[in-house]
């Protein structure tokens, strides 16, 4: 009997793992977390059969994981030299990491992008600033779940709170300033795609959530808006579907994502009031709420499960067949040492 392959999952925070064993569970499609950022790799061993899905956050290092984005690069570097198959991979994860890559590579295709100024270390920050008129926002270049991400109504604002005790250096020394883009309602849409196709589309409330719009139930802002752990109830969710969302963005988000290897992610955009259509982030760790799941037809976690499946089918269909070819060669050998007279291996 050959052995069951699984399906290997890349990341560091086990709270965002739960809804996704639980929907792999449902089906019976083995799974096993691999935690990174605190764990050793032997590169002279060679990883096992199956597929393997990088979701490494741009904000695991707020969870106290500083190493686990770069010990994810090491990994899939050694999965790529054993020709497994990755879901997410490296150019994914550099994107991730990294929203000038990202802005560059919208931009590069075509994209309407926040105007935005990259600012290596702290010394030119408060000068760059000048370069955009107030309102401006500033965020670190590797983040996420809104950390960090401040708005400024004028220049001195931002000059007093770099001098001050609140400043907080992003992780890789790079700051993004850019313009403030003021919404006709106040949300912000994310298209979800799943192995090259669209899922749906769901709006964030920016009026209540600010910038914190992580959509996973683990994120959740209670109702006095007070950090995950206060004791209150869980306030209105700030996330809606948005029912038949039909738009020519859809396509280019799924060519962009063929494109770069993007097999799993979130694109958000911003409908300003004067008529642009701003794409500011792509999630590729993207999490889905629970609430959303059960109002949408066809639920994102119905779609990952398929079409991971879909990959381990393959995966068993191409182990076989190199296991039949295999078999096939060693009997061919039997045989022509047969035919010579000459002793085998265990004779």
């Amino acid at each position: 009997m050959r052995p069951t392959l699984c399906l290997y999952v890349l990341h560091e925070n086990p709270d965002w793992y739960a809804p996704l064993a639980a929907a792999f569970d449902r089906v019976g499609l083995p799974h096993e977390q691999w935690l990174l950022g605190d764990t050793v790799l032997d590169l002279d061993t060679a990883p096992p059969r199956g597929v393997f899905w990088s979701r490494m956050s741009a904000s695991s290092h707020t969870r106290g994981h500083p190493f686990a984005k770069d010990q994810t690069r090491g990994v899939l570097a050694w999965l790529d030299s054993h020709g497994r198959r990755v879901v997410n991979g490296r150019r994914v994860l550099d994107l991730e990491m990294s929203k000038v890559e990202q802005l560059a590579a919208l931009r590069a295709a075509g994209f309407d992008v926040p105007r935005t100024v990259a600012v290596a270390g702290s010394t030119e920050l408060a000068a760059a600033a000048r370069k955009l008129p107030v309102p401006f926002i500033s965020k670190h270049n590797q983040g996420g779940k809104g950390f960090a991400v401040r708005s400024f109504a004028t220049h001195a604002d931002y000059d007093a709170y770099l001098a001050g005790p609140e400043y907080e250096p992003p992780v890789d020394g790079i700051t993004l300033l850019q313009e403030h883009l003021v919404a006709a309602r106040p949300e912000i849409t994310r298209v979800e795609i799943v192995g090259g196709a669209f899922v749906y589309a769901i709006t964030a409330d920016t009026g209540r959530g600010g910038f914190q719009l992580c959509p996973a139930d683990a994120c959740a802002l209670p109702a006095d808006g007070r950090p995950a752990g206060a004791s209150a109830a869980a306030g209105p969710s700030l996330f809606a579907l948005r029912r038949d969302f039909e738009h020519p963005i859809v396509a280019r988000y799924l060519d962009f994502a063929g494109q770069h290897d993007i097999e799993i992610a979130g694109f958000e955009f911003i409908e300003t009031v004067d008529g642009r259509l701003v794409t500011y982030d792509i999630n590729t760790t993207t999490n889905y709420n629970a609430e959303i799941e059960a109002a949408a037809s066809r639920p994102a976690l119905v779609a990952v499960t398929d079409f991971f499946g879909r990959l381990l089918a393959a995966e068993h269909a191409a182990a076989a067949e190199h296991a039949a070819a295999a078999d096939h060669a060693g009997a061919a050998g039997h045989a022509r040492a047969a035919e010579h007279g000459e002793a085998t291996v265990g004779q």
